[in-house]
């Protein structure tokens, strides 16, 4: 099992239907990490430990994800996802959080951050993942196979049996099209997350993340409600298109815009001490360039 430091992952029970795993490390003002589609909180075991040492770093397993449980009747949409999210920051009592999300994670960091105001003191929205137009759109961006792959789960019978076909390789020629360089999707990563795929049910919950897609570009209608200061991070190679960064970035008020060169989608772990820097500047407007 791959952890980010020493400290070991706790598992929250929110409701009978809901528990979130977590890993609380570091010591400070409270900072919470979201992670990317498909993967869980060992995503962020190269920038948490950097984050942690000015604050109290909390990463979590998304619902259905890691090794977070599974509710088998739920949505699993951008709702519910932000929903567990409220909750748990809730049932922790967080206050002044910062808050910092790659992918549907980014794109929650910005729905939480609207619906709780008095909460969110700063967001971090990497490579926010809100402009799909059909299902599987942003993975399957990443290069022709994740397109026929990622394409074909959507067909009835088929789409599950190519789910459960699924194995490492496979996995990993899909999320190799999430990075600059896909030499730098670290192996024993893919492998904890391919050994997590194989949870029972865990491949019904990824097809139903996808099936989900129409609610991750209607989260953007949540934007004009947040207060707190955000700044947008994407890497260069992000799936996403400049035209949609741009639109995402007109929709939130005074948003901050910074580019990492030479990184994609996952830059958590393509780039995780660039990221570390902006987060953490002394003055954060001076991590800022324009896309």
């Amino acid at each position: 099992m791959l952890s980010l430091t020493d400290a070991k992952p706790s598992l929250l029970k929110i409701s009978d239907k809901l528990s979130v795993r977590f890993q609380k490390t570091g010591s400070g003002p409270p900072l919470l990490l979201i992670h990317t589609i498909r993967t869980q909180l060992e995503y962020f075991r190269a920038l948490a430990p950097l984050l942690a040492r000015s604050h109290t770093v909390y990463a979590i397993d998304l619902p259905g994800h890691g090794h977070s449980p599974i509710d088998p009747s739920a949505s699993f949409d951008e709702r519910y996802f932000r929903q567990a999210v409220i909750r748990f920051i809730e049932e922790l009592n967080l206050s002044d959080l910062t808050i910092v999300g790659e992918s549907i994670g980014g794109a929650l960091a910005l729905t939480v951050a609207a619906s709780l105001p008095q909460t969110a003191k700063r967001v971090y929205a990497i490579n926010p993942y809100d402009y799909e137009t059909r299902y599987g759109d942003g993975i399957r961006r990443g290069n022709w196979f994740a397109n026929l792959i990622i394409g074909s789960l959507q067909i009835p019978v088929l789409g599950a049996i190519n789910a459960s076909l699924e194995n490492k390789t496979i996995l990993g020629k899909i999320m190799g099209g999430g990075y600059h360089d896909p030499r730098k999707l670290p192996a024993d990563l893919l492998a904890e997350f391919d050994e997590v795929a194989h949870r029972p049910g865990y491949k019904r919950v990824a097809r139903k993340v996808l099936a989900g897609w129409r609610s991750w570009s209607k989260a953007r209608d949540y934007y004009r409600q947040i207060s707190a200061p955000v700044t947008l991070i994407y890497g260069d190679s992000d799936w996403s298109r400049p035209s949609e960064r741009e639109r995402t970035s007109s929709l939130i008020p005074a948003a901050q815009n910074v580019t990492l060169k030479n990184t994609g989608h996952f830059s958590a772990v393509e780039n995780p001490s660039e990221l570390a820097r902006i987060i953490l500047p002394a003055d954060p407007a001076k991590a800022t360039v324009a896309i």
